[in-house]
């Protein structure tokens, strides 16, 4: 039994970010850290995986549908990805850093004190894409549930980078939020659980990442990406409203 996990979402290859949860004392002292999923598919691909690889066996890693898509595009099953920045990114990658991607899960399940045995996922413990929110229907949680065991009582997912705690047919659900590209308000989200569920946001120099970014970073629109993702520019509303749609639909 853990008595205490910190989980890192949606990463998206933002080094300046992910060195300050890092260097959390709370995140220091976790006896896991759990990433949920999309790691490398922005602007410091390569720099964030070789960190991230020196921690051992304390981190569990969990693939989502952006760093499959990076192996995908790498290893030819696929010409294109939505997101502008993942070719760039995939280049970026050694074949270490495929074989790596290649080898992740698409869930995990630890025992965590004063949660039971929780389910660590991307988006949903079915599928790497599919959308659930926070204001989600309770039938739509059943539905994206269905199969999961009775054991199960704790599901943790990211994917759409918006941090919320609820509960879904007695099961408590957490999404971290973004580490690296954060909707609604700026810093690097992420969560800490054991016995409760802690969503924490890590402040940081938001101006120097950028400028860091730019410097180090050889994606040709670095300056707007980072301008962009950096300072949160969608905002909460934003986001739900691009991706309501996927939501299994209305009522």
């Amino acid at each position: 039994m853990l008595n205490r996990v910190a989980v890192l979402s949606d990463i998206h290859g933002v080094l300046p970010a992910l060195e300050a949860v890092l260097a959390e004392p709370d995140v220091r002292a976790a006896d896991r850290i759990v990433l949920t999923g999309d790691i490398a598919a922005g602007p410091q691909p390569a720099q964030v995986l070789d960190l991230l690889t020196t921690l051992g066996d304390r981190v569990g890693w969990i693939s989502g549908n952006a760093d499959r898509e990076l192996l995908e595009y790498r290893r030819g099953q696929r010409e294109t990805i939505p997101d502008p920045i993942a070719p760039w990114a995939a280049a970026q990658l050694r074949e270490d850093h495929l074989d790596l991607l290649g080898s992740l899960p698409r869930s995990l399940s630890l025992p965590v004190r004063g949660l039971g045995e929780v389910l660590f996922c991307h988006a949903t413990p079915r599928d790497d894409e599919e959308v659930v929110l926070v204001d989600s229907r309770l039938d739509r949680w059943e539905e994206v549930f269905s199969g999961l065991d009775r054991d199960i009582r704790t599901v943790v997912c990211g994917h759409t980078h918006m941090p919320f705690v609820r509960l879904a047919h007695g099961r408590l659900v957490v999404n971290p939020g973004s580490v690296g590209m954060p909707y609604g308000r700026t810093g690097a989200h992420w969560a800490l659980l054991g016995p409760g569920v802690e969503l924490r946001v890590t402040e940081f120099d938001v101006g120097a990442a950028t400028a860091r970014l730019r410097q180090d970073s050889s994606y040709p629109g670095i300056a707007e990406w980072a301008d962009y993702f950096l300072n949160a520019r969608a905002t909460d509303a934003d986001a739900l409203a691009a991706f309501a749609p996927r939501d299994g639909g209305d009522a």
